[in-house]
């Protein structure tokens, strides 16, 4: 049972602020207050939601029924508010990225370390269900030890037709999908990454990113590709990944694909077949009888634990699962992927 009744707020009402009252609605024990967006058509939706609609952002930091304020405005204001948030005695979750810097991250994380309030990222694709049917498979060494891993996100739309096409506004695809793809990248592999190399795309744009490869190398050798494109008419498949017993797949956030392992290593030589103009043993497929195809396993998952594990750290009952450390980990990350970007090479990293 919870201590008390919590009181949210939302500052910015676009897409992830609806997104974020929808889901608030659905945790036991905390109620939304009340919304705050300096857009008046947007206030005026809340306002027909029957949300209690405040002024301005002091309006909701004087409200003593405020107790978490979730922050879901352009990027480039996330450190202003969560900082004034936090020095109000707020708790404080805010979208990702969580800032445009990691110098910024550490300026927030010290303010929240003197406030003594919790202060959690929203890094909700943690609990995609495809990303975790992934680790699963990496974890268990169910194909065998991964040595290669590919996580790709494809749309044929541009970059949204918002702030996120602007870079003072902390656009770009690397900051809006890449924090995303890298942060559970690096959950997924627990190691230090020797080696960043990343090409960014302008294809619809050239302020910002509207797309990027990025390569990271581990310090065992484990390589990771992950992609993000807007000018794709034809998706990749969301992961990908290589072990020495077998590969995976996933097609779709449908959850279609399939686990294909080895089997029995033994048996005949493999028979060349006719590949285009030439020969080929090497690529020959194989023989039925040495691999076994298997469907991918559905893992349960509810992005309603985000919310509860805040409550219960705020009680004192959990530890945060979003760790402010990871984060700054992956802002750095992020940071050395616009270097290697911006002077054509690899980076070192760790």
């Amino acid at each position: 049972m919870r201590e008390k009744i919590y009181g949210a707020a939302i500052v910015g009402y676009g897409g992830m602020g609806s997104q974020h009252g929808r889901l608030v609605q659905r945790v036991d024990n905390l109620e939304l207050r009340g919304i705050m967006d300096i857009r008046e058509e947007r206030r005026n939706h809340a306002t027909e939601q029957g949300y209690h609609v405040y002024p301005d952002l002091q309006a909701v930091l004087d409200d003593p029924n405020v107790d978490i304020v979730i922050i879901a405005t352009p990027n480039h204001i996330h450190a202003d508010l969560s900082i004034q948030a936090l020095r109000a005695g707020k708790h404080v979750i805010c979208e990702k990225p969580v800032t445009i810097t990691s110098e910024e991250l550490q300026g927030i994380m010290a303010v929240a370390e003197q406030s003594g309030q919790h202060f959690v990222v929203g890094q909700n694709r943690r609990w995609d269900e495809d990303y975790l049917v992934m680790k699963k498979l990496f974890d268990e060494k169910l194909i065998g030890d991964v040595f290669h891993v590919e996580s790709k996100v494809h749309g044929s739309r541009g970059i949204p037709g918002d702030w996120r096409a602007e870079k003072e506004y902390g656009g770009g695809m690397m900051l809006d999908w890449g924090v995303h793809l890298v942060d559970r990248i690096l959950l997924m592999i627990p190691e230090r990454v020797k080696h960043v190399h990343c090409k960014f795309m302008h294809i619809t744009n050239k302020k910002v990113d509207d797309g990027f490869r990025l390569t990271l190398e581990f310090e065992s050798g484990i390589t990771a590709l992950l992609e993000v494109g807007t000018s794709h008419y034809i998706a990749m498949p969301l992961w990908y990944m290589n072990g020495s017993a077998g590969s995976a797949i996933i097609e779709d956030w449908s959850m279609n694909g399939r686990i294909v392992k080895l089997e029995n290593a033994g048996g005949h030589d493999a028979t060349p077949i006719i590949a285009g103009a030439g020969l080929t043993k090497t690529m020959a497929p194989r023989d039925k009888h040495t691999t076994i195809t298997e469907p991918i396993p559905r893992i349960p998952t509810d992005i309603l634990d985000f919310y509860n594990n805040v409550l219960d750290a705020i009680e004192g009952k959990a530890e945060i699962i979003v760790k402010n450390d990871q984060v700054l980990r992956v802002m750095r990350l992020l940071e050395a992927a616009f270097l290697s970007d911006e002077t054509n090479q690899v980076v070192s990293f760790e």
